[in-house]
Formats: C-alpha cells, sequence, structure tokens
C-alpha cells in the first residue's frame, strides 16, 4: 500500500491540479475567438464566444486566475468592439460586457469554493492517512526470527482505512501476529478495528496463553462496541491469533472462525488444519478451552494468511479467486520463497483475476522464520 513520506508537523497544502486538457480549455477558447475575429474581418461580432471562458477557468484555477480570465475577456470584447466604428457602446455590446462581468464574478466565488472543498478534502485524507498509520503501521521486515511483509487495501474507493486489520510485535513469549477482518463496513468497522488492535499491542505482551490473549481481545470488543446499547448487536470480528515461539521451528494458532492460513515452500503449498472458534465478539456463545493448534514450520516455508476479500474475489464467469492453488502454482517448490514477493504476487494476481469490484477490503500478511533465535527476555508469570 502506498504511504507519504510526508515528515512529521509538514504543512498540508492541496497539490497543484494537473494539467490535463480540460486546464487549456480557457486559452483554446480564446485563441479560437481570435481566429474567428481574424477569419469574418470584423463583419460579425463574435466576441460573445469570451462570455464562456471565465467558467472553464473557475474549474480548473483559483480564484485569481479566474478573476484575471475575465478581466482579460472583457479587454478584447471592448477592443473588439473598438476597432469597428460605432460599436464599442451599442446596446448588445454593452449587454455582452454586463454579462461577462457578471459570470466572471460568479465564476471567481465558484473557484473559491472549489479551492476551499479540496483544501477540506486535502485535510481529510491526511487525517485517514494518519489514522492508518496508528491503526496499520509499516510493517517491519524483520522482527526477532521472523521476517514479514504485509499488504492492505481498503475496499471502499477513495478511504485509507477499511474494517481488515493486522499487525505483528515481539513479545517475550516469542512473535506474535494477529489479522481480522471486522463484520460489516463504515466508521464503526474502523472503531472496532482500532479497539482490537490496541488490546492485542498491549495484551500480547501481558498474556502467555495463545488462548488467553484471545479471550482478551474478545473483551476489548464488549468494553468498546461502538454505539453501546444502540450499536450493531451482531458486531463480530473473525480472527487468526499466531506465535512463533522463542525456540522456533513451529507456528501456533488460535482460529477464530477466519480462513485458515498457507504455507508454501519446498513442499509446495498447503493449507493448515485449525480449530475454528466463534468469531471475536461471540466468544461468550462457545465454551471455554485452549483451542490452539500447533504447526511445525519447516527452514524456507512461508505462513501466508489473508482477509476474505482475497479469496472472495471473482473473475468474469462469478469463480473465487483460488488462493492455495494460485500461491502452490507459483511458488510450489521453491526452496526459500521471499514474503515480499509473496505478498506482491498475491496483490497483483488478485487484481488480475477480479473482474469486478466488490468493494471488500483486502489484506495479506506473509511470515517466515528465518532460524536465528531472538535475544531472550524474562518471561512475564
Amino acid at each position: 500500500m502506498p504511504r507519504s513520506r510526508r515528515s512529521p508537523g509538514a504543512v498540508l497544502r492541496p497539490p497543484s491540479p494537473r494539467r490535463g486538457w480540460v486546464w487549456w480549455l480557457p486559452l483554446i477558447a480564446v485563441a479560437v475567438d481570435l481566429i474567428a475575429e481574424v477569419a469574418v474581418r470584423g463583419r460579425e461580432p463574435v466576441s460573445f464566444m469570451l462570455i464562456a471562458v471565465p467558467p472553464l477557468a473557475a474549474a480548473t484555477r483559483g480564484p485569481r486566475g479566474t478573476a484575471l480570465s475575465t478581466v482579460v475577456c472583457l479587454g478584447l470584447q471592448m477592443w473588439m468592439a473598438a476597432i469597428r466604428p460605432g460599436h464599442f457602446a451599442e446596446q448588445h455590446h454593452v449587454a455582452v460586457y454586463s454579462a461577462t462581468l457578471v459570470i466572471g464574478i460568479a465564476s471567481v466565488a465558484l473557484s473559491w469554493q472549489r479551492e476551499r472543498t479540496r483544501r477540506h478534502l486535502v485535510r481529510a485524507h491526511s487525517v485517514a492517512e494518519a489514522m492508518q498509520r496508528v491503526l496499520l503501521r509499516p510493517m517491519p521486515d524483520r522482527l526477532g526470527p521472523v521476517r514479514a511483509a504485509a499488504y492492505y487495501e481498503a475496499g471502499e474507493g477513495g478511504t485509507l482505512v477499511g474494517g481488515d486489520l493486522y499487525d505483528v510485535c515481539e513479545t517475550p513469549f516469542g512473535v506474535r501476529a494477529i489479522i481480522g477482518d471486522v463484520r460489516g463496513k463504515g466508521l464503526e468497522a474502523v472503531q472496532t478495528v482500532a479497539a482490537v488492535l490496541g488490546s492485542f499491542r498491549v495484551s500480547a505482551h501481558e498474556w502467555r496463553s495463545l488462548s488467553s490473549l484471545a479471550e482478551r481481545l474478545e473483551l476489548s470488543i464488549a468494553r468498546n462496541s461502538p454505539g453501546g446499547d444502540d450499536g450493531d448487536p451482531e458486531l463480530f470480528v473473525t480472527a487468526l491469533v499466531l506465535e512463533f515461539p522463542p525456540e522456533g521451528g513451529e507456528v501456533r494458532i488460535v482460529d477464530r472462525g477466519h480462513p485458515s492460513p498457507i504455507v508454501v515452500g519446498p513442499l509446495g503449498a498447503r493449507r493448515l488444519v485449525t480449530a475454528p472458534g466463534l468469531p471475536l465478539g461471540l466468544g461468550g456463545l462457545s465454551p471455554d478451552g485452549d483451542d490452539t493448534t500447533v504447526h511445525p514450520l519447516g527452514p524456507g516455508e512461508v505462513l501466508v494468511v489473508h482477509t476474505d476479500g482475497v479469496s472472495e474475489a471473482r473473475d468474469a464467469k462469478g469463480v473465487f479467486y483460488p488462493v492455495l492453488e494460485r500461491l502452490g502454482e507459483r511458488f510450489g517448490g521453491e526452496p526459500s520463497p521471499d514474503p515480499e514477493a509473496v505478498v506482491s504476487f498475491v496483490r497483483s494476481d488478485t487484481e488480475r483475476w477480479s473482474a469486478q469490484s466488490d468493494n471488500d477490503d483486502q489484506a495479506v500478511l506473509a511470515l517466515t522464520l528465518t532460524g536465528a533465535a531472538p535475544r531472550q527476555r524474562p518471561r512475564l508469570g
């Protein structure tokens, strides 16, 4: 996902509009009018066409540029009328001057409003970008013995934050990760993402048991449910909570109703069998117990987790994107796939596969063990 390189505290200014073909329309209109004036040799009044220039300028220029275009057009109209004796003060010419002036003033006002709206959108975009940086922090290339790469794209056009989430952190119990998908979209989904990630970033360092960590995330949803009693009673989050222990060689998984992980590498591609539980937010309906599954992770193998925005991308025939098969065709048998290459492949391959916009968020996380154990820290009791 593209990330801004704007330094903290930088002054936000609206980006300069690109000079596409619309930008040149006012100049083209003036040029056409002048050419027509020469062609008719003053026999017919053609300066009325200049009335259209100020509105065209308002579409691409600021208030000053629009006002300047109005003054230029008025000057050209008066000059074209003055070169024909007796025409300068004729009634229809005066009407053209007046119309150009009134339309020019209105165009300046429209241009000012357009610039104001653009500045507001820039500020709103900057706030959304800052929120994204807080919620979905840039993924480090390596945490302890784990190399990682991630990709995220919000399904709603023009937005940066949606209802998918992921994070990876190094803890006293090993490297832990989460990926999830909030039911629904909009502000409530973003609020739930913030609650889950905030709880994970604190609780992942405190709870030895992965199941206990999942229960803590469950509690965070209950305490931070948007809207309180008036919120969505069916709010839940499908999630995978992962742990790579310090001793290495395996991955521990708690599955809360999320698509199960895929492992690609020298032995091909396979989907891991987990013990699916109810999604976070509905866990109170299921019995307590440790539902952690443990899987060996060999040298060079990459663990890939994704949200359903990837697996439910459809082609022109309505066929869902076959994540396992596509990863197996591309990376199956490779001795040590690069996590960044895996993530980039899934991103580009789903774009080529999709024949329609499903407006669903997409998140992909790829993790692999490097074989080096992290520095040991004191374990919490």
